[in-house]
């Protein structure tokens, strides 16, 4: 009877033996699970604190805890973007993307940083990735249509981000890059109609009325071009290029008001003196300045 029972007895040790193995196995992980979580809670602490060095520390200390800690990248790469420290960020949401290649806001977040260095074929990868994950995500939309941009696909640029104002998107910069991309591909009308509507989301972004006054300049639309670029002017009073512009839509629409004209092209040499890359444009608009008050005195004889 002995003999029988001490291999039960071995057995029953044995299974005992594992038991707490696998008791003090998941005790471990539940621990160090319970400690990811204070250290991404003390992180998320400082960084409202705007303690971001010691929460980017608190993130790491996160995912030594748990490396599948998929927040703790995100939000750890979030503040390297922010820091301008785009190669670690780059570095970041990569480790992401493979660790989730189902997160959505990873592969936003990578485009961004891509788009940030300039990798704009690899940022039209991460945003078309990110679609195909939440197509109704408007926001993907607009970023991926400013990469066109950058690409000068505008055939692409309005496509995405028509598919964005369809989705109930809108802002100013997206109407002002589809009002340019329409007239990079030679439609005024649609361009004119996209920068009308980006003027009306925002009505001091100088950018919107100096490409509305270029497509009425190159219409022959000179009064129209002369409003577009005096609201120009009065958004950003030291841009000079509106100056020459407006000035050269004056003197088109009214060629023998020459005190008007004179002052004009005053105003845009004062302005541009300032600029050694308009230095040629200055020599030129000072001749012409010679010439018109030439022709002032003619007329004046007459």
């Amino acid at each position: 009877m002995v003999k029988n029972k001490k291999p039960f007895i071995l057995v029953l040790i044995f299974l005992l033996a594992m038991t707490f193995g696998i008791l003090f196995s998941v005790s471990s992980s539940f621990a160090d699970d319970t400690k990811a979580k204070e250290s991404f809670n003390t992180a998320l602490k400082l960084e409202k604190e705007g303690k971001l060095d010691d929460a980017l520390m608190a993130y790491k200390a996160c995912i030594t805890l748990d490396p599948n800690y998929i927040d703790a990248y995100i939000n750890m790469g979030a503040i390297y973007f922010q820091k301008k420290q785009y190669d670690k960020a780059l570095s970041v949401y990569k480790t992401v993307t493979e660790k989730d290649k189902k997160s959505v806001t990873a592969f936003e977040n990578l485009g961004k940083v891509q788009y940030a260095l300039r990798k704009y074929a690899e940022a039209e990868i991460s945003f078309k990735t990110a679609i195909n994950l939440d197509n109704k995500n408007t926001d993907l939309y607009k970023e991926l249509g400013k990469v066109y941009y950058k690409k000068r696909n505008y055939k692409e640029v309005i496509q995405t981000l028509d598919k964005y104002h369809k989705l109930g998107g809108s802002d100013y910069i997206t109407y002002f890059m589809l009002g340019k991309a329409y007239q990079k591909i030679d439609k005024p009308m649609k361009a004119i109609e996209a920068l009308k509507k980006s003027i009306q989301l925002k009505k001091d972004f100088y950018s919107s009325y100096s490409a509305l006054g270029q497509i009425y300049l190159a219409q022959g639309k000179y009064v129209n071009a002369a409003s577009a670029f005096k609201k120009a002017l009065k958004v950003s009073p030291n841009k000079y290029r509106a100056a020459y512009n407006y000035a050269i839509a004056v003197e088109s629409n009214n060629p023998k008001d020459y005190a008007t004209n004179i002052k004009n092209w005053t105003k845009f040499v004062t302005l541009a003196k300032k600029y050694p890359r308009a230095k040629q444009d200055v020599a030129i608009a000072e001749q012409h300045i010679k010439d018109l008050k030439k022709a002032q005195k003619a007329a004046a004889l007459q």
